[in-house]
């Protein structure tokens, strides 16, 4: 080990072979508009040539900046982020700075452990899902004075950088799309809200536009489902099976959508026309399912691009402005809902 370590080129082997100093080839990473480009060129081709890799946290450790971004997400098992961490990694690319991606699976605790370790790689920045996150995590980041921001949640009343939806409204759209159509026999399907303010928002939001037009949900229609479709069309049986069935049913999010569609289908009945379903989310895929699905749209691609933009922002002018800035959400009507005759 010790041998082939040795053999690893360093700054000055880069310098000899391009013929120029070890200053030089630091300017040329650090500022490559203060160098030549014939320079440059070279530089580049001696780096490939010897397999140099730069020692960035040695150049953390020395108060400069590691280039590299720190994003932590609830789970990375499905698409339900997968829009938003590709949009949010190409804007920080764009910007010079790399991505390190982590997953807590919902837990708070595991979410704290996940900021250290980043922070322990000398991240530049860290990036989180939401704006529920515990006190250990805020203190943290408060001793750390680390940029941060959180990410698909906003609240006008944020103590932290936020570029996200009001999901609470996103709740409240996808009720009154099936209120206005008619619908008073209304079931939901949502996530455990511990440790999930998205999911509680976007419950709490339906729950009120529900009350609001004087509708209460009956024992039983309200069920709990992970991000999973196996485990969403289970949970819509029951509903199913009942001598009095809703007629329609507002899902957490496209995912646990699908599978309600599912569930109602393998009960022999049809969506829509036993059964109205709308999701909130607007993933890739739900335009292309048959019938095509009703969704609330919350624009992952846009707030990623946003968060990515405002952090880098913030870590390249060493300011700790506090921005909030929130996305419009859209109704999306397609085929899984229809008006009750």
């Amino acid at each position: 080990m010790t041998d082939i370590k040795s053999k690893k080129a360093d700054i000055v082997a880069v310098a000899n072979a391009a013929k120029v100093s070890p200053s030089t080839v630091s300017r040329a990473f650090n500022h490559p508009d203060l160098v030549n480009p014939a320079t440059r060129k070279r530089i580049n081709r001696a780096v490939e040539k010897l397999g140099y890799i730069r020692n960035r946290a040695a150049q953390a450790i020395h108060g400069r900046r590691n280039a590299t971004i720190g994003l932590i997400v609830p789970t990375i098992n499905h698409a339900i982020f997968a829009e938003v961490i590709q949009s949010f990694s190409d804007a920080i690319d764009e910007a010079g700075f790399t991505l390190l991606i982590a997953s807590h699976g919902y837990s708070l605790e595991r979410e704290y452990d996940m900021i250290r370790k980043l922070m322990e790689h000398r991240v530049d920045g860290i990036a989180l899902v939401g704006l529920e996150h515990s006190e250990a995590t805020f203190r943290l980041l408060r001793q750390q004075d680390t940029p941060c921001i959180a990410i698909w949640n906003y609240s006008g009343t944020s103590d932290m950088p936020c570029v996200g939806a009001d999901n609470r409204e996103a709740g409240r759209l996808a009720a009154r799309h099936l209120l206005q159509a008619g619908h008073r026999d209304i079931g939901l399907i949502f996530p455990s809200i511990e440790g999930n303010d998205r999911a509680r928002q976007r419950l709490e939001g339906a729950m009120e536009e529900i009350r609001a037009h004087g509708v209460e949900v009956r024992d039983g229609w309200r069920q709990e489902s992970p991000y999973s479709i196996t485990l969403a069309k289970q949970a819509v049986r029951g509903m199913m099976d009942s001598d009095q069935r809703p007629t329609a049913l507002v899902c957490g999010n496209d995912v646990i959508a699908q599978g309600a569609i599912f569930g109602v289908q393998s009960r022999g009945l049809s969506v829509p026309g036993d059964v109205s379903v709308i999701g909130i989310g607007d993933f890739n895929g739900s335009l292309d399912m048959e019938p095509g699905l009703t969704t609330v749209r919350i624009p992952a691609e846009d707030i990623g691009k946003v968060a990515g933009q405002r952090l880098t922002g913030l870590i390249v002018s060493e300011t700790r402005e506090l921005f909030r800035y929130r996305c419009d959400l859209k109704c999306i009507v397609r085929g899984t809902t229809r008006p009750l005759t």
